[in-house]
């Protein structure tokens, strides 16, 4: 099992990449960088890619609506190239909230569209002439344009023609898509005794579909994550995570992790998680989290109690565990995990 870390998507993030840096000598295989509607994952990428040596560096997640095709087999590229091979490609549809109401972007057609922007990225890195008649038209139709488009390859030469695509999903269709298609999948909120129950049949699906040119499909799963004794703060901080996603991630109707966790199991908690989010009584919701979710979608406990977690999402099929340190010395605490990896 591959150890990664997901880097916080707010505060200092010089500092952020400090730590970051300090965490690939503790033996992180990957860093995760994800991109809400603060800073820009990319930049933070390039910077990593010259501070960092070893450590494969992944977006977690790129949404889908924000960059064409074309330009996420760019960014993808020019990473791998800055970093001699290192770049995974993470992406997702992201949510209607973000996509509508930041980028202005109407949100459609999620599950159509990865799978050719998984496609597209592909035949570019291939350096292949792009085109498309899909979602996506390339070149645009003169009518809906001036008429001078033309089909083009990448003008530059890739270090790899297949960089590892991860695919951000949670909703049966989108996973069996992942399943099929992608070289690995970014489920969010993975709970490792539910995970069968919830997705076993799309990723079921998807995999009697997959190429054999394609690798198994790598897992990644994971949470909130200390170790220790006296970890009160960082149990707290997971509940008000949990109730970010479950509560605030989207309106009513059309919060997929809300959706998660009620599939999980916790319909009426997390109904009450969203009702108490959305009418801004956070610390409330916070408390709403049943602590059987909290321990079950965490990390955080006794060596003892981290190893059986590991164990658990080991069993459901994650290969490369996902960490979000809260803990209070998160060097020593990643330095502990690896020696507990199967």
């Amino acid at each position: 099992m591959r150890l990664s870390v997901i880097l916080p998507y707010a505060g200092d993030v010089r500092a952020t990449v400090e730590r970051a840096v300090a965490w690939e000598q503790a033996g992180v295989d990957v860093l995760w960088v994800p991109e809400a509607y603060g800073f820009d994952a990319v930049s933070v990428l390039g910077f990593l890619a010259a501070r960092t040596r070893r450590v494969g560096l992944g977006s977690a997640i790129l949404p889908i609506y924000t960059r064409t095709p074309a330009l996420l087999a760019q960014t993808a590229a020019g990473l791998d190239a800055l970093s001699g091979g290192r770049a995974l490609l993470g992406i997702g549809a992201s949510g209607p909230q973000v996509v509508e109401g930041w980028h202005g972007v109407a949100y459609d057609h999620p599950v159509g569209r990865t799978r050719e922007v998984v496609e597209l990225c592909r035949r570019a890195w291939r350096r292949e002439t792009l085109r498309s008649e899909g979602h996506y038209r390339l070149p645009l139709p003169p009518e809906r344009g001036t008429g001078l488009g033309r089909p083009l390859k990448m003008l530059t030469r890739p270090v790899r023609e297949r960089i590892p695509i991860y695919v951000a999903s949670l909703g049966p269709a989108n996973v069996r898509m992942t399943a099929e298609v992608a070289d690995g999948w970014l489920p969010a909120l993975f709970l490792p005794e539910k995970a069968a129950q919830v997705w076993g049949e799309a990723l079921a699906a998807g995999a009697a579909k997959r190429s054999g040119d394609l690798d198994p499909l790598e897992v990644v799963g994971g949470g909130p994550f200390a170790i220790g004794s006296d970890l009160a703060a960082a149990r707290e901080h997971a509940r008000r995570w949990i109730a970010l996603y479950v509560g605030g991630m989207g309106a009513r109707g059309r919060n997929f992790y809300h959706d998660l966790a009620a599939r999980y199991g916790y319909p009426a908690e997390a109904d009450r998680i969203q009702e108490l989010y959305l009418a801004g009584r956070k610390a409330e919701a916070a408390a709403a989290v049943p602590a059987e979710l909290l321990e079950a979608v965490c990390l955080i406990g006794p060596p003892g109690h981290v190893r059986e977690r590991i164990a658990a999402y080991a069993a459901a099929g994650v290969t490369m565990l996902q960490l979000a340190p809260v803990g209070p010395d998160p060097l020593r605490e990643l330095a502990a995990v690896r020696e507990l990896l199967p």
